[in-house]
């Protein structure tokens, strides 16, 4: 028998994909299977990106590119970035990446060395302790509260700081939590970093995914220390829904940016051609806006209603989303319950019972390092939201 890698054996598949799986084979077997596992909204991606893609295609643009991208497409980003965040990056600090996860995973590994700890806070998004292992460094977990909406607070961040520390991690808004920090506990937290060598990695791809009175803050706009020690990463799948499209971005110093180019070329080459043409569309389209706006609305007059739905439920407990399209409700008060002659133990076996008793998909909280919560996406329709959380509903209170 062939041997498998060390690195590979230890790298566990994606939770949120495992569901989707799952949920997919009772689907087949011609179960009414629900599903809130979803890490993509449910709109199509606007016409006018697909058409620009179309047009580049018939004009030719399928060949090779720069490895880091279009100088179009980077100068855009670049613009975007200083019209809408207050950043001011050459085109020559940008970076596009095929997808905001490889962006993560390529900047850890230009960044990253063996020996290296990383600072974590959950929840956290599942490919992200993946990837710091993959570059050879160690995740330094801290754990947040519900009773802090589960932000890290600048003590716990000091408190995590050591020698070894060459990375802080921050998602804002969050996957899987579905919160925000506001600009005063960022620059709390910026205020921690300063004087050291630590890189802080923003992954800012639910930017524009915010509700209420929430004001989007990208952290390298805080000060010039932050602006000097970040890497900004996004993308295209969530703003735009062009989650198979494959586009995300990086920005920050350029010796980092210029290292992600170096590993690039090797391990891709360029971004597809043709679709970068479609995100420059995405970029500069006068509908743009619109577009985004329409789908914000709706994602929070769904995220509004499943957090007071999963409220009412008793012995659930759900804090109201600023951002992203997650709820993230804590459950564990029915751990330890059986249902159906099936004992519920932790987040895993509660979203096991959940789908193979009452055909509903959620994430457990486990693979984000929250094993009292589940996520429950509502990228999907309001009816469908419903008859899941009715089904919830029912199924607890057996």
């Amino acid at each position: 028998m062939l041997k498998i890698s060390k690195r590979a054996e230890q790298v566990p598949p994606s939770a949120t994909i495992a569901v989707s799986s799952r949920a997919r084979e009772l689907r087949a077997k011609g179960l009414d299977v629900l599903s809130f596992g979803a890490g993509e909204p449910d709109f199509d991606t606007p016409e006018y990106i697909k058409d620009a893609a179309v047009a580049a295609m018939k004009a030719g643009r399928t060949k090779y590119t720069a490895a880091a991208g279009t100088v179009e497409l980077r100068t855009a980003i670049a613009e975007k970035l200083r019209n809408e965040n207050g950043l001011e990056y050459t085109a020559e600090q940008v970076i596009v990446n095929l997808g905001a996860k490889h962006s993560v995973y390529e900047a850890m590994q230009a960044v990253l060395d063996p020996g290296d700890e990383v600072i974590l806070a959950t929840p956290y998004w599942v490919t992200y302790p993946e990837a710091i292992k993959l570059a050879g460094a160690t995740a330094k977990v801290v754990q947040t509260e519900m009773a802090n909406s589960y932000k890290l607070t600048p003590n716990q961040l000091e408190d995590a700081l050591s020698e070894k520390t060459a990375m802080f991690l921050i998602n804002s808004p969050n996957n899987p939590g579905g919160f925000t920090y506001p600009p005063e506990e960022l620059s709390a937290l910026a205020k921690v970093l300063e004087g050291t060598a630590v890189c802080v990695l923003s992954d800012e791809i639910y930017e524009k995914l915010v509700y209420g009175d929430t004001r989007f803050v990208s952290f390298a706009s805080l000060s010039e220390d932050a602006y000097k020690r970040t890497l900004v990463v996004n993308g295209f799948s969530k703003t735009f829904s062009m989650t198979g499209w494959r586009l995300g971005y990086t920005a920050g110093p350029g010796e980092i940016i210029r290292a992600m180019a170096r590993l690039q070329s090797h391990m891709t080459s360029n971004p597809v051609t043709f679709a970068q043409d479609a995100a420059v569309a995405a970029l500069t389209d006068a509908a743009a806006n619109e577009t985004i706006e329409k789908m914000r609305i709706e994602f929070e007059k769904r995220g509004k209603y499943m957090t007071r739905r999963l409220n009412s439920i008793e012995g659930v407990e759900c804090c109201a989303p600023t951002g992203a399209f997650y709820c993230f409700p804590d459950v564990s008060k029915h751990y330890g319950r059986t249902i159906n002659s099936v004992e519920i133990t932790g987040s895993m076996g509660f979203a096991e019972a959940f789908l193979e008793q009452a055909n509903v998909a959620v994430v457990p909280g486990l693979p984000f390092g929250c094993d009292k919560n589940i996520r429950m996406s509502f990228a999907c329709s309001l009816e469908q939201i419903t008859e899941g959380l009715d089904r919830l509903e029912k199924w607890l209170k057996q």
